[in-house]
């Protein structure tokens, strides 16, 4: 059994390349760490076909788990020839749709691949648990009833900013639902919402998609050490495009 160095926690890439590079190079990752990213990898930036490329040959040299977002539900539907939401081709998207021009049917089905081996969670050997949005079950997400609602929740984080004051006095308190993980490292509710560049800490709760399909940057956190790498914003990497910026948040 490999000995871990590192567990690195990845936000919401939202198809920015560029800033998925950043991240990269500056982790100088080796074979002892883990990487896990925390889902949503298209819809947004121009790249996000190019992330998917990016993603399968660093999972060749790095030991890698990508939990699956919604809007990579949308984009695996698509390529499968089953669309669950029409108006994802003329919005989120449109760009990801584009990316994919020149592609053959063969590297698509690659492609359809990889997002149909992406986990909905994953609880690692600490009792830490990964996950795109959140949970609703009261016993944890191996329970939940429709596993795309890990991909949607945001009623995780809300509970967590909630109670957070009340618990750092009365530890007692803390919710069973949270509990029950050691930590929860989750994306989709961007810290921006929050007036927060960084990752947002609440309770036992770690939200780690700092905006990058908006105006953010993309992030990693060092989940032991909670050193946080950062990529530089993204409307400075593609001055030229609206990325998320010109459709309501998901």
């Amino acid at each position: 059994m490999s000995i871990i160095s590192r567990t690195i926690a990845l936000g919401d890439i939202h198809g920015g390349l560029k800033a998925l590079q950043q991240l990269v190079d500056g982790l100088k990752i080796t074979s002892s760490d883990r990487i896990v990213f925390l889902g949503d990898y298209v819809d947004g930036w121009s790249q996000s076909a190019q992330v998917i490329d990016f993603l399968m040959r660093l999972e060749q040299s790095a030991n890698c788990i990508f939990i699956k977002g919604n809007h990579d539900v949308l984009c695996e539907s698509w390529l499968n020839g089953r669309l669950l939401k029409e108006e994802w081709l003329y919005g989120h998207g449109a760009s990801t749709v584009k990316s994919y021009a020149g592609y053959s049917e063969a590297r698509r089905m690659v492609h359809l691949d990889f997002f149909r081996r992406m986990q909905y969670f994953y609880v690692d050997d600490q009792q830490r648990l990964f996950v795109h949005g959140g949970f609703t079950a009261a016993d944890g997400p191996a329970y939940e009833p429709t596993p795309d609602l890990l991909t949607k929740d945001r009623t995780l984080l809300e509970l967590a900013i909630t109670m957070n004051k009340r618990i750092a006095e009365h530890p007692e308190l803390m919710p069973k639902k949270l509990a029950q993980f050691k930590e929860i490292f989750i994306g989709h509710t961007p810290t921006l919402n929050y007036n927060s560049f960084v990752p947002i800490h609440a309770c036992n709760v770690w939200d780690v998609d700092t905006g990058a399909g908006f105006y953010g940057r993309l992030t990693a956190l060092d989940i032991d050490a909670k050193k946080i790498y950062q990529s530089e914003p993204l409307p400075e990497l593609y001055p030229d495009e609206p990325g998320r910026n010109k459709y309501p948040a998901w």
